[in-house]
């Protein structure tokens, strides 16, 4: 069964493959796939937000794995979340809270059965010592039910809400990739509906209009356009419109219509 994995483990540390390690232990026939280990560290959003662009693609009965885990060793649970086309493990602190907006969920069991853990459990590393052994053992066959008892209370995070009057909505950074392209939290339908001619500002810096491709605009040149993943984005074509507009998460974005 396919395995995918999420982590703010990084590259340079050993985390990621000792956790590979742990799930090849239970299972050598699984097949793993490495979404990202870059999420920023302790970054529940981010890592959420990488979850939602990534998780829907993958086939039917692919088990995603989650460790974003700030909150590891302490009260917050190990779950694992059972949705119609999917299983998502990790801990239970909103990792998986977008991605699940998008899926059906038959059932979220609370990780209590330490038969299917490793048999000495780090306060400090669950992605190695619970939530990788759980997958792999899910990826033999063992049912959901067999790891522990329903539960319907877990923890949800969400995007911020943008800001909307008469001709302005005011929203914000919520993601800058590895290209430099900044994802706000505006959705595609609102930008669209201000039409062709709306503009941007974004700390101090204008753009106007919305484009389609990046193409549209010159080499080096700023502009907008709706993402693949349904939000008003800010580029720079052939460039890095993150360090263009010294842009962090948080940051305030205005697009408004024109006239």
């Amino acid at each position: 069964m396919l395995m995918t994995l999420t982590t703010d483990f990084g590259l340079k540390d050993p985390y990621q493959g000792a956790m590979k390690g742990a799930i090849l232990s239970v299972n050598r026939e699984a097949r793993i796939i490495d979404i990202t280990h870059l999420i920023s560290p302790g970054n529940i959003l981010e890592g959420a937000l990488v979850m939602l662009e990534s998780c829907g693609f993958f086939p039917k009965g692919t088990i995603h794995v989650g460790v974003v885990d700030p909150g590891v060793g302490g009260k917050r649970r190990p779950i694992l979340v059972e949705t119609e086309r999917f299983l998502f493990v990790g801990p239970d602190n909103g990792l998986f809270s977008l991605v699940l907006r998008n899926e059906k969920v038959k059932r979220v069991v609370h990780l209590t059965e330490e038969r299917y853990f490793r048999k000495e459990v780090s306060n400090t590393f669950h992605g190695r010592d619970i939530f990788g052994p759980v997958a792999a053992h899910l990826s033999k066959g063992v049912s959901p039910s067999g790891f522990g008892p329903e539960i319907t209370d877990i923890l949800g995070i969400s995007l911020p809400e943008p800001e909307r009057e008469k001709g302005v909505i005011a929203g914000e950074v919520i993601y800058v990739d590895s290209f430099g392209n900044i994802i706000t939290n505006i959705n595609g339908s609102d930008a669209l509906s201000f039409g062709p001619d709306a503009s941007l500002e974004l700390n101090g810096k204008e753009i106007k209009g919305l484009k389609r491709t990046y193409s549209e605009a010159g080499n080096g040149s700023p502009l907008s356009l709706i993402s693949s993943s349904d939000f008003l984005e800010i580029a720079v074509n052939a460039g890095d419109a993150g360090k263009a507009f010294n842009a962090r998460v948080g940051d305030k974005v205005f697009l408004r219509a024109k006239g």
